[in-house]
């Protein structure tokens, strides 16, 4: 008996479900050579606030758990992306057309990249944070805090580890992400969506839009309740006019940046805030 296959739909990833856009609205992904691949979700400015509601919602949540909660969390995922390795260097290879070697090192660079972000949750604020030189009978410490809800433009010409190399890092202090993933290239980032939803990460705190970051951007650049911005991969965009529409609400801006970002403590501390206190020191 001959079967039909069953062909994947990509949807968005928001809240931790996975619904299509509410426009209806998607497009084809080919190969280099043209073929036909699958389609994906055109993503539409109602789904960006939509993942913006979600993104908020879970920030609570997720900068309220242990960093030592949130590294096991990262770690999972890691995990889970390990067990389906050969799916995305699958994947990876079909629709950047690169050899399977290429696809396997994208692949094992997005594993690695987890988990070294993994063993900063719970160290970054030991580097970062510092007890502060002052004049008086006072105790003067600082210490970094999640910024809260980041929209990240992810860079377009990878498909899974340049994606990673900008969430990771958000998410080890407590930030929650929205993210437009590469247009061309956004399989593996829905893909990576379904680890995500099964590795315990809380609903929200990572939510992934595909379709043109030109259209998007724009809406996420200027939302309220969005509180940085992170355009490493806007390059190609208009991304001073976002900038600009990002200051109307004060939003840190992570501008844009060639390639795939290395792994760095800068990343994480990029997209946080310091609180100081003063404490006085009690008399002899």
């Amino acid at each position: 008996m001959t079967r039909l296959t069953v062909p994947k739909t990509y949807k968005l990833y928001i809240g931790g479900k996975f619904p299509r856009s509410e426009s209806g609205r998607t497009y084809e992904i080919a190969t280099p050579k043209g073929a036909f691949l699958a389609n994906a979700a055109l993503a539409s400015r109602k789904d960006a606030r939509d993942a913006v509601v979600a993104a908020r919602a879970a920030v609570s949540g997720w900068s309220g758990a242990t960093a030592y909660n949130r590294g096991q969390v990262l770690y999972r995922i890691a995990e889970l992306l390990e067990g389906r390795r050969a799916q995305f260097v699958d994947e990876i290879a079909s629709v950047e057309g690169v050899r399977t070697s290429v696809a396997e090192a994208q692949v094992d660079e997005a594993i690695d990249t987890w988990v070294w972000y993994a063993g900063w949750t719970d160290k970054y604020q030991q580097v970062a944070g510092n007890a502060n030189a002052v004049a008086g009978p006072y105790f003067n410490l600082s210490a970094p805090e999640p910024t809260g809800v980041v929209a990240v433009v992810a860079p377009q010409e990878s498909s899974l580890a340049g994606l990673v190399s900008v969430v990771a890092p958000a998410l080890v202090p407590g930030n929650t992400v929205v993210v437009v993933a590469s247009e061309r290239f956004p399989l593996s980032a829905i893909s990576l969506a379904e680890v995500l939803a099964t590795s315990d990460v809380p609903g929200g705190v990572v939510n992934v839009l595909t379709g043109s970051p030109a259209e998007i951007a724009p809406w996420l650049a200027s939302h309220a309740d969005v509180n940085a911005l992170d355009l490493t991969g806007a390059g190609a965009l208009d991304w001073v006019d976002l900038e600009i529409a990002a200051a109307e609400t004060l939003k840190r801006v992570q501008r844009p940046e060639p390639g795939i970002p290395g792994r760095s403590l800068e990343r994480v501390t990029r997209f946080t805030e310091t609180k100081t206190v003063w404490h006085p020191k009690g008399m002899l």
